[in-house]
């Protein structure tokens, strides 16, 4: 008898971490390249530009996240496609919350903050109208996946 059940969720692996770091510093490159007129998408899906220091190496890191506008800033869904572990990015914004968001050439500086459990309900459906796979990849872990509010510094 043959199974043609789907996999279950979580059952896929994320990419390789040297592949990941390899595409990201690929597209921030080739964005900065073109004056940020390029590169402003992931498979027709709207991306910022995020600049951090790095939470361990202390250097500053720039990379592409998903855009979720949010009314003077933006959301950043620390996801990674449903992994089980939080992206490295996380323990930067958590450690180092001071943060420049640049989409398409508006630059923002902004704090994050991470939203509490009960904001949640509110902030999912205005992540997944701005990227529809956030709702598959809460599927995918049984990890909260953590949602920043990035909002204008004082």
């Amino acid at each position: 008898m043959v199974n043609d059940s789907p996999a279950p969720s979580g059952s896929g692996k994320p990419p390789p971490r040297w592949l990941m770091k390899a595409v990201t510093r690929s597209h921030v490159f080739l964005h900065r390249l073109t004056g940020g007129r390029l590169f402003n998408k992931l498979s027709g899906d709207e991306v910022c530009f995020v600049t951090m220091t790095g939470a361990k190496s202390g250097r500053t890191l720039t990379i592409p996240l998903m855009y979720v506008p949010y009314h003077q800033g933006v959301l950043l869904v620390a996801s990674q496609g449903g992994a089980p572990k939080n992206p490295v990015w996380y323990g930067n914004l958590v450690k180092h919350p001071d943060i420049e968001v640049n989409h398409r050439g508006r630059r923002m500086k902004l704090r994050a903050r991470l939203a509490a459990s009960d904001e949640k309900p509110e902030l999912w459906p205005i992540c997944d109208r701005s990227y529809a796979p956030y709702a598959e990849y809460r599927t995918r872990t049984s990890r909260d996946i953590p949602i920043f509010v990035c909002e204008p510094t004082p």
